[in-house]
């Protein structure tokens, strides 16, 4: 499984990274929204820069090679914190928080878009849409022990987005073998913005490798961030 790695740390050393690199993390993402609005004069805009081009190299003198991945912890709970939607330690992810009923593969998110999001003026990029209703539906089916990779997303654009507080929700629609079709919509103050469609499929080595586990082993996801 290529990017999936298994380190078994612990649900307290697990716990003990969430801690330090969540309000981190926040901090990045407070340093992106300022950097767009930001009107201090150009004096200050260079001093900025000069420290933060500092603070970048300290961060880089100890660094993982390549992207984050998905790491598999104590009882295979996995750490998708490289992940642009829900990623903890991604600053780029709003992130989304997703909850789920249990197992019937319906799921949702009540999430904020700030500055940082925006598409045409005081809207989310119709491009956001797209990935966050990839996300959700991709957990639909995970939640509902379907999962699979994006085999095509369809998405009807209602009405637009407005930046500020949003929610999103997804379900499983059917399954058949190795496929499973979600839905779901982004649903505004007016009502729904976006709606999707997507076909998840479950890859080839995730087949061998549920088929070969054993019934108390997790290492494999539930759903492929």
């Amino acid at each position: 499984m290529v990017g999936y790695t298994k380190d078994d740390v612990s649900t307290e050393e697990r716990e003990r990274q969430r801690a330090l690199y969540g309000p981190f993390t926040d901090a990045l993402r407070g340093l992106v929204d300022a950097g767009i609005r930001t009107e201090v004069d150009d004096d200050e805009v260079r001093a900025v820069q000069a420290e933060v081009e500092a603070l970048t190299a300290r961060l880089r003198a100890r660094q993982i090679d390549g992207a984050y991945g998905v790491r598999m912890g104590e009882g295979g709970q996995g750490r998708a914190w490289g992940n642009a939607v829900v990623g903890l330690r991604n600053a780029v992810a709003p992130p989304l928080v997703v909850e789920q009923e249990g197992d019937s593969g319906r799921v949702w998110s009540d999430f904020h878009l700030g500055a940082a999001y925006e598409g045409p003026p005081t809207l989310v990029h119709g491009g956001v849409a797209a990935l966050i209703l990839d996300q959700v539906l991709g957990q639909a089916a995970g939640a509902g022990r379907r999962p699979g990779m994006t085999g095509t997303l369809t998405l009807v654009y209602r009405q637009g987005t407005p930046l500020g507080p949003l929610r999103a929700e997804a379900w499983i629609e059917r399954s058949e073998g190795i496929k499973t079709w979600a839905r779901g919509h982004i649903l505004g103050p007016e009502g729904v913005t976006v709606e999707a469609e997507g076909v998840f499929i479950l890859p080839r080595w995730a087949r061998r490798a549920l088929a070969e586990q054993d019934a108390s082993d997790q290492q494999t996801p539930r759903y492929f961030e």
